[in-house]
């Protein structure tokens, strides 16, 4: 039976990867003040069991307003490290997965309800806050215009994410990716449909990628050199004179240049009005361009559900690493039974994916 790519080891800077199985970061908003609880302890423990070779701490915010809604998880103070850091010590005793997580910072799409309550802003009386975003224009109707962020917010925010990295430094994460898509905060400064700043961080291309970009330089001083630095991009809004692919192929040169080590490959959530095209796999092709034009490991994530499906995407090159995040919220242990169905050799024994 022919080798597995799937269940081969991936290099990036000096952490080595057992296989190319992916826990993507998926919110939960299970979170107090910022803070992991026993859900998250139950949720990740699991996961870092699951047979991925990586395993993604959900979207993590670098300040309290920049949380998507009151449960979503913080690295913004002491108190929210000294929570995840219970999280971290249970995963590094028991799973076998390297360790992840995604920072972000959700600018106008903050302050909200989650999902399963409706997901709608909240109201003043109950505990709304101001919002952040390059320009005063709001996310959708009956939503909030947000703040236009001055030159002190630019700073101050900046800083948070500077912070917030070296505080999962300090947790141990082996890897760490900055979130510029979904239509959170650096998206928001990436699309021309929400930054009409015209300032030196508006305009053209250059302009939109400039604070984003100085973003990603202040993490990647303080994260260590021997740790892999990322980012997630959504690819395109899907919505004419927006975001598009050629962007994405300009940023992630831009990324590269400046250190950054993979770019795991999303799309949409800036604008709520395109009915966008999902199908299995509908995001390869974006992951699979960047890595061939511009030469930087690549993510792909999107409806990747089968293991078959997972092996034919990094057998044939279209990226390197491939994120599931249903798959996994379905069978915790997606990894052990995608090598028990054959992938990793046969038979019944799983794959050692712990590294070396």
């Amino acid at each position: 039976m022919p080798v597995s790519v799937l269940f081969s080891p991936l290099r990036l800077r000096k952490l080595e990867l057992a296989n190319r199985i992916v826990v993507s970061p998926m919110c939960q908003y299970e979170a107090e003040d910022g803070r992991a609880v026993a859900w998250h302890l139950v949720h990740y423990g699991q996961l870092s069991m699951g047979g991925a070779g990586l395993m993604f701490v959900e979207a993590t915010a670098v300040t309290r307003e920049g949380r998507i809604s009151r449960h979503c998880l913080g690295l913004y103070d002491d108190a929210c490290m000294a929570a995840l850091e219970r999280v971290v010590r249970f995963c590094r005793r028991y799973g076998t997965a390297k360790l992840a997580i995604q920072l972000g910072h959700a600018g106008r799409k903050g302050s909200a309800h989650r999902p399963r309550d409706g997901g709608a802003p909240l109201k003043p009386e109950e505990g709304a806050w101001t919002t952040l975003a390059p320009s005063p224009i709001p996310y959708d109707e009956g939503w909030p215009v947000p703040k236009a962020m001055d030159a002190e917010d630019l700073a101050r925010t900046k800083t948070a994410f500077v912070r917030a990295a070296e505080r999962a430094r300090d947790l141990g994460f082996d890897l760490l990716e900055i979130h510029m898509a979904h239509g959170y905060l650096l998206h928001q400064f990436l699309s021309p449909l929400s930054n009409r700043r015209t300032d030196t961080y508006g305009g053209d291309l250059r302009g939109r990628m400039r604070w984003p970009l100085q973003v990603f330089e202040a993490v990647r001083e303080v994260w260590p050199e021997e740790r892999p630095l990322g980012v997630r991009i959504s690819a395109t809004d899907w919505v004419e004179g927006g975001w598009d692919v050629e962007d994405s192929l300009a940023l992630a040169e831009a990324l590269k240049q400046r250190g950054c080590d993979f770019v795991d490959v999303s799309s949409g959530g800036l604008d709520p009005r395109p009915k966008i095209p999902l199908r299995p796999g509908y995001q390869v092709p974006f992951a699979e361009r960047i890595r061939r034009e511009v030469g930087i490991s690549v993510i792909a994530v999107g409806l990747i559900t089968g293991p078959r499906q997972a092996e034919a995407i990094v057998a044939e090159g279209r990226a390197d690493l491939v994120a599931l995040a249903r798959g996994f919220m379905d069978d915790p242990h997606w990894g052990w039974h995608a090598a028990r169905g054959g992938l990793a050799g046969g038979g019944s024994r799983a794959p050692a994916v712990s590294a070396p």
